[in-house]
């Protein structure tokens, strides 16, 4: 097993801002000088008359509910008299089976141009046989790495997986039950908050799709949380990993997808408070024996008020699913989830990776190699050689339509997760219909003219799919 803990790609940044002129500006009195622990030192504000004038880097922004202080998207924890700012920046890591592989993957920030890095800047490499580079370019061009080796490795009671905040395990019961237990990466203030947030979000869902949560173990050096353990591994496994073979059918694949996407209807529109999962990943689906769909890792969600449909947070999520107007605004809602969803469903598609450093350049990323194919009609080039027939073209040029409309640019113009969940689970409805005429011509024929029949006023009733308008009846389920 090959297990690279944590990169800790800048956990702090010093920022030194260009020196003002003495006198050229003063701040109005009125100016706010607190954002949660962080004291705001001028030249840096928070509204209007209160930051250096003309410069928009020093427009800071605070997020009273989360009490943070973001510069950009980034968190800032401190502001010092000497001229320079700390940013945190989240912690980066990857967990892989398979031996031999390598792995990269670039993160990248832009500053300001009134700011420049400072050579107190350091950062940690926490694992085995792994290498990080910190690299930036610009006005002032500053290199750094680290190499870590191991003569052994850490050994784990089970297969890893790559949990956003901890390691994963399994483990075993006295009454001999299996379970699955998620172990604290760092024993911290801070990964102890997450793993409370997380507890208090999945105590708040009952659904059939989500991994359900069994205990907690807080008040440890080194937090533990329990869940159900669910045997068949990630769907991102099933897709891209070496564990198992790529054999998930067409069917397969749209049933997982319609379960997803159901799920997240529920937590968009049904649970008591609505919540956004923030990290919709291959990774975070888990799939049981029967490969059902087990939506995972929700330590990274929030909970949204029901008087507010945004929230202004630090940025969040995984490479490759991350919606890019979260990305550049900061602002969530519900249309980050359907953008990640997208990718996912974009995945089962074609069986590709959402990001990889290995592709051609034009194909890095799935979602705008993706969409070019699907407007220049060049499709079957991304399809997936398992799933695409000629009985189910239609199916998956709809699925795909489905997915380009989830990555929309702007957040406004994606559908909601419940018309994607309806679009689906149409897709479905009509493959069953299609399947069930061509084995019972003779019914269907009957059947048929008992729709025209009630077209004409009389009374007949149709499970599901109604013949006159040619749309599916769908009743989502709320999974409680």
């Amino acid at each position: 097993m090959k297990f690279q803990e944590g990169v800790f790609l800048v956990v702090i940044f010093f920022l030194a801002y260009t020196q003002l002129v003495k006198g050229q500006h003063q701040p109005r009195e009125d100016c706010k000088l607190k954002c949660g622990n962080v004291t705001i030192e001028y030249p840096f504000g928070i509204s209007t008359g209160c930051y250096y004038p003309g410069d928009d880097n020093f427009n800071l922004t605070c997020v009273v509910e989360e009490k943070l202080l973001l510069f950009g998207i980034i968190q800032v924890t401190n502001i010092s008299h000497s001229g320079h700012v700390s940013v945190l920046f989240e912690r980066f890591s990857e967990c892989y089976e398979q031996k031999n592989e390598t792995n990269g993957t670039a993160l990248g920030y832009q500053l300001g141009s009134s700011f420049s890095l400072s050579s107190n800047n350091k950062f940690t490499l926490v694992g085995c046989n792994a290498l990080s580079l910190l690299s930036t370019f610009g006005k002032q061009n500053y290199s750094t790495g680290c190499l870590s080796l191991c003569n052994s490795q850490p050994e784990a009671n089970g297969r890893c997986n790559g949990g956003g905040q901890g390691t994963v395990y399994k483990g075993i019961l006295p009454d001999n039950t299996i379970v699955a237990i998620k172990k604290a990466r760092l024993a911290d203030s801070r990964q102890v908050d997450q793993f409370i947030h997380e507890v208090l979000v999945l105590s708040q869902i009952n659904h059939r799709n989500v991994v359900k949560i069994l205990g907690c173990c807080l008040e440890t050096e080194v937090p533990l949380l329990v869940y159900e353990f669910i045997t068949n591994g990630t769907l991102f496994d099933h897709l891209h990993g070496s564990i198992f073979d790529s054999s998930l059918t067409w069917e397969h694949r749209l049933r997982i997808a319609i379960e997803v996407a159901g799920t997240l209807a529920y937590l968009h529109s049904s649970a008591s408070i609505p919540i956004i999962h923030r990290d919709i990943k291959t990774a975070n689906i888990l799939l049981d024996e029967n490969l059902t769909a087990k939506v995972a890792d929700f330590g990274a969600s929030k909970l949204i008020p029901m008087d507010k449909e945004q929230l202004t947070t630090m940025v969040q999520g995984t490479l490759g699913y991350l919606d890019p107007e979260y990305y550049t605004t900061g602002l969530l809602n519900e249309k980050s989830d359907v953008y990640s969803f997208g990718v996912v469903l974009m995945e089962l598609l074609s069986g590709q990776k959402a990001l990889c450093f290995e592709r051609p350049q034009a194909s890095k990323h799935l979602v705008s190699y993706f969409v070019s194919a699907t407007e220049e009609n060049r499709l079957h080039e991304i399809i997936d050689d398992q799933v695409l027939n000629e009985d189910n073209l239609k199916e998956i040029q709809e699925a795909a339509r489905i997915a380009a409309e989830c990555t929309r640019l702007m957040g406004e113009e994606r559908p909601r997760m419940k018309e994607v969940a309806a679009k689906l689970e149409a897709l479905r409805v009509e493959k069953t219909k299609h399947k069930w005429s061509d084995q019972y011509p003779e019914e269907n024929e009957h059947l048929i003219g008992g729709h025209i029949l009630s077209a004409q006023g009389e009374t007949s009733s149709s499970i599901g799919y109604d013949s006159i308008k040619n749309v599916a009846i769908l009743d989502i389920e709320t999974g409680r």
